[in-house]
This record gives structure tokens, C-alpha cells and sequence, in this order.
């Protein structure tokens, strides 16, 4: 304890020995090591600089990596780029100095992918979405009040909660300064598209109806990994459901379940991208965004409706 105070360590013993455990464990551990490279380091290591540094070729590290985390080095590297991207952006007096100290080399990459990256542009996401306009339309559902959302790209949200004023706040910590339009239902197409497919997927509409009307495009700013998980999601059939390690089977990443937990957690589209069929290893609901409640009724309205598709 001496030693520990001389050093200038203010943790319990105990929380001392756990960090100890982590740190031994990412210097015996090649992959863990590479993650941790990743995620603290300003500029992206090349996957040939990981490999080096971690004692492996570049195609082994590569193969385990996904195997573990459901992603490459290069996407987690992207994915925690964007991360620091967001947060500078809210931050900074530029987007300049938003750019680089997000660790993008260059400004005009960033604007060259923004749509991909953010949804609008960096100056536009630095001003909360200000010049963007949100279309929407709420509606009352037997699982509560349900919101849909669009910009100018494609629907950006369906949402799930007690009444307007909620679902409308949690659109706004997205992009607080965007504009907001309400849409009555039935006036903008791709909108009423959405919820006739939400209520043919809960049996209140004919799904035969639908065959011919194409689903709008969506546009979600989300990592590589998420969109494979919420891809495998969507073919989880109705009525059925799967667990974490399995979705995580499914996409090629079987140790990457608390990031699968974690696709399934920020997933915006409620019931179009049906994260409320997956559960715990042991068949108990495990979490939903949108509350366990509204996740047990819907898996017991699919369960109902499943049949009469067969």
C-alpha cells in the first residue's frame, strides 16, 4: 500500500488489481492488444504497423480480429474516427480543427463521404442539423404513440413511445437544430409507406397490399458493423426469435455479442428492424430501447400472426 501511495495511485486494492488483470491480459492477448491500439491512438495504425506491433502477419490479424469483434481494424479505426468526429464537431470553434482532431489527414475526405459518415455535411452536423428539415407524422398504435421520420435522403427514424412530446425529444438529441415539419398522415408517401409496412408486420393490414409499393430508402448514419447486424436481424423471421451469440454466429463475429447487444441498442428503426427478436442465451427478453413491456407484446403479436403467413 506503501508503494501504491508513493506512486501517486488513488485506487482500492481491489480496482488496482482489475486494471493490472486488463493490462496483463492485452499484453499476452495479440487481438485485444490491436483493439487497444486502435482505440487510443490519434492517427489509425496501417493494418501492416497492428501486425508488427502485435507479433502476427497482417492476414492473421485481419481473420481474428473480425472473428472477435464482428469488424476489421480499418472499420473499428473508422468507427472511433467518426466518434471523435462527432464529439469535435460540438465542440470546436472550426470544422477545421473538428476535422484533425478527429484524426481525419484531410477536410475534403470527410465532405466527400459526410453522407455516409453523418447524414448532411460537417458544418450542417456542427449546427445541430440547422438547414436540415425533418418530416414526420406520429401516430396512436396499441404499443403506444409510434413516430416516423424522414429527411430529404430517406426515413431516418421509427420511434416507439408514451406520446409525442417523448418521441419528439428523442429525435431532437440527434440533430437539436434541424427543422421539423408534421406531415399529416396519409400526405407524404414515404412515410405512409412505412407505417402500412409497421402495421402489416403486426397483422393490422394486409400484407398483401403492399406487394407492389417499394420501401422508401432509409438514411442512418451507422458503422459497418451495425448495418450487418441489423441486416441479419431482418431476416429473422416473424414469430421466431434469436439469441445474441447467434446473430453474432450469423454475421461471421461469434465472440462479438456485447457489440451485437450494443447494434441492437442503437438501432432507430423500431420493428422495421425487428431488434426486439433477439433474447438473452437463455431465452429471457434481456433489454429493449423501447422498454421490455412493448418488446413482450410485440413478439406475442408476431407469434399470433405468424401462423396465418404459413
Amino acid at each position: 500500500m506503501r508503494m501504491a501511495a508513493a506512486a501517486g495511485l488513488t485506487q482500492t486494492p481491489a480496482i488496482a488489481i482489475a486494471e493490472f488483470a486488463v493490462m496483463s491480459l492485452n499484453r499476452t492477448d495479440p487481438i485485444a492488444r490491436a483493439h487497444e491500439l486502435i482505440s487510443t491512438a490519434t492517427q489509425a495504425p496501417s493494418l501492416q504497423q497492428l501486425a508488427q506491433e502485435v507479433g502476427l502477419s497482417a492476414s492473421h490479424l485481419q481473420r481474428r480480429f473480425r472473428a472477435r469483434y464482428g469488424m476489421s481494424p480499418a472499420e473499428l479505426a473508422t468507427s472511433r474516427r467518426l466518434a471523435r468526429l462527432k464529439t469535435a464537431l460540438r465542440g470546436s470553434a472550426s470544422v477545421t480543427d473538428a476535422v484533425y482532431a478527429a484524426g481525419f489527414g484531410s477536410g475534403s475526405r470527410v465532405y466527400e463521404k459526410s453522407d455516409t459518415l453523418l447524414g448532411m455535411t460537417p458544418a450542417d452536423y456542427r449546427r445541430g442539423g440547422a438547414g436540415a428539415t425533418l418530416r414526420y407524422t406520429t401516430l396512436t398504435t396499441p404499443l403506444g404513440e409510434l413516430l416516423v421520420a424522414a429527411t430529404e435522403r430517406g426515413v431516418c427514424a421509427i420511434l416507439l413511445g408514451q406520446d409525442e412530446e417523448e418521441l419528439l425529444a428523442e429525435l431532437d438529441r440527434e440533430f437539436p437544430s434541424a427543422r421539423r415539419d408534421r406531415v399529416d398522415a396519409g400526405r407524404d408517401e414515404w412515410l405512409a409507406r412505412v407505417i402500412a409496412e409497421v402495421h402489416a408486420n403486426l397483422g393490422w393490414k394486409d400484407a398483401a397490399d403492399l406487394t407492389d409499393i417499394p420501401l422508401p430508402p432509409f438514411d442512418l448514419r451507422a458503422t459497418a458493423f451495425q448495418w450487418r447486424v441489423w441486416q441479419a436481424l431482418t431476416r429473422i423471421p416473424p414469430g421466431e426469435t434469436r439469441s445474441y451469440g447467434a446473430v453474432a454466429e450469423a454475421i461471421g463475429a461469434p465472440r462479438a455479442v456485447r457489440a451485437v447487444a450494443r447494434a441492437c441498442a442503437t438501432n432507430r428503426l423500431a420493428i422495421m428492424v425487428p431488434c426486439h427478436r433477439v433474447v438473452r442465451e437463455d431465452g429471457s427478453l434481456g433489454g429493449y430501447r423501447w422498454g421490455l413491456a412493448r418488446k413482450r407484446r410485440l413478439l406475442a403479436c408476431e407469434a399470433e400472426v405468424a401462423p396465418e403467413a404459413t
